[in-house]
């Protein structure tokens, strides 16, 4: 499929400024480089993407040729750390839209703030580019419609960094679900407790550190100042950039809540309630306390996080549980096990005793989908851009709710809005910030 420069800036982020840039690829790409080598940028370069590219990087087809990032500091210290490991001289940009104009990437990682998933993706797509771009897809619900639609248009193969999918244990739980030895599961709950998501001290303002580019950190959101606790990492926890445990860890195990279901689509009704009751005079926007209840025809699905906190259900701070009639199976990366009821006639638990362990080689594993499917043009990787879109509008949807003030909504995905609330249809779609625009896919 052919891609002109006029349609790029079509659906581009910024076309006012990319008119300045070179001239894009003119065809989308069919495969890998014609030498055989699958050429990866990375976009955003401190935490989950450094760690997504360390494992591009053992394959011996992949070679990084590109580091983009807003933090010059950071961008330093990751070109030497190539440079020192494995004798790379990846290029440095500060722009991810010049990454775009260069013809030998074939693949791109999207490792920034969940604001500029949908641009960067969006972008590299019509650029003929490949995308493994880290979770939650996006941070709204039109942008996650706009991310299908460009993978589609563009026919690109998309990775979402659920990694889950591609961990042997959790695909083994999902076959037990299957087998129906739990018998009829009636509701699954999924929690989530971690300290980072606390934030109990308010920290003022400051000056943009050295090195930092903050305007094209906050790019298509409010113009604010700079302060520490609305950047690297903590960003999470502010509406802006991020939807707080509920997005971040949310996204990963209502994963396997709703692949253990077996739901593909939306819940016939969302009713969410949360606050900052743990540290009210805290710095975060997000909620350090919430429960979410989706309704299905044939079952309820429940979340719940407490920021602050590291205890859990069956001591385990995160998790899944489908409750069946024949016992119970809780879940989180370590491992898998079966909880029986009790068979009064035969005075014995329904099920066995059963416990499967992680061999944590689900992130590998995740990658080595991800390159095998470019290499053979196969769209249907591990975690889809549908299916990262899917999960990411679940915890959307939770969080939407929460701020209406527990609203019970359904949303009807495909007229793309809520019926009956126009309040909640507001928080669909951001408003962007000039001269970014929201992406139009034609």
């Amino acid at each position: 499929m052919s891609i002109t420069r006029r349609n790029f800036l079509k659906s581009s982020s910024m076309a006012a400024a990319a008119m300045a840039m070179p001239s894009l690829v003119n065809t989308v790409q069919a495969g890998v480089s014609a030498n055989d080598k699958i050429n990866v940028a990375l976009i955003g370069c401190k935490n989950m993407g450094w760690a997504n590219l360390m494992d591009f990087l053992p394959h011996n087809e992949v070679q990084c040729v590109a580091l983009c990032d807003i933090d010059q500091n950071i961008l330093d210290a990751r070109t030497k750390e190539l440079a020192g490991s494995k004798g790379l001289k990846p290029a440095q940009y500060g722009d991810y839209r010049k990454i775009l104009d260069r013809k030998d990437v074939d693949i791109v990682i999207i490792g920034t703030p969940d604001h500029w998933h949908c641009l960067q993706m969006v972008d590299s797509c019509a650029a003929g580019k490949d995308v493994y771009v880290e979770k939650p897809a996006s941070n709204s619900i039109a942008e996650c419609d706009a991310m299908v639609a460009v993978a589609k248009r563009y026919d690109r193969v998309v990775q979402v960094g659920q990694q889950q999918r591609s961990s042997k244990h959790w695909q083994e739980m999902v076959e037990y679900i299957r087998s129906g030895k739990l018998g009829t599961i009636g509701h699954a709950h999924v929690w989530a407790n971690f300290n980072y998501a606390a934030m109990p001290q308010r920290i003022p303002d400051s000056p943009i550190p050295d090195g930092v580019d903050f305007e094209t950190w906050l790019g298509p959101t409010p113009k604010v100042s700079f302060n520490p606790q609305r950047f690297h990492g903590s960003w999470r926890m502010f509406w802006n950039y991020g939807g707080g445990l509920l997005t971040d860890w949310g996204v990963h195990l209502l994963d396997m809540a709703l692949w253990g279901l077996d739901i593909k689509t939306m819940p016939k009704r969302i009713v969410s309630t949360g606050g900052n009751f743990f540290y009210p005079n805290g710095a975060q926007e997000t909620y350090d306390s919430q429960t979410v209840s989706y309704l299905f025809d044939h079952a309820v699905m429940s979340w719940e996080h407490n920021a602050g906190t590291e205890t859990g259900p069956y001591n385990r701070n995160y998790g899944v549980l489908f409750r069946g009639t024949n016992g119970t199976l809780v879940a989180n990366r370590d491992s898998w096990e079966i909880y029986s009821e009790w068979d009064g006639k035969a005075s014995a638990p329904k099920l066995p005793e059963t416990v499967v362990k992680a061999d944590y080689q689900d992130h590998k594993a995740h990658v080595t989908n991800f390159l095998e499917c470019v290499k053979t043009r196969n769209k249907q990787t591990a975690c889809t851009i549908e299916n990262g879109s899917l999960c990411a509008k679940y915890a959307h949807l939770g969080n939407i709710s929460a701020r209406l003030g527990g609203a019970s909504l359904y949303y009807d995905n495909d007229k793309k809005r809520f019926t009956g609330n126009s309040e909640a249809d507001k928080f669909l779609k951001p408003k962007y910030r000039g001269p970014w625009k929201f992406p139009e896919i034609g």
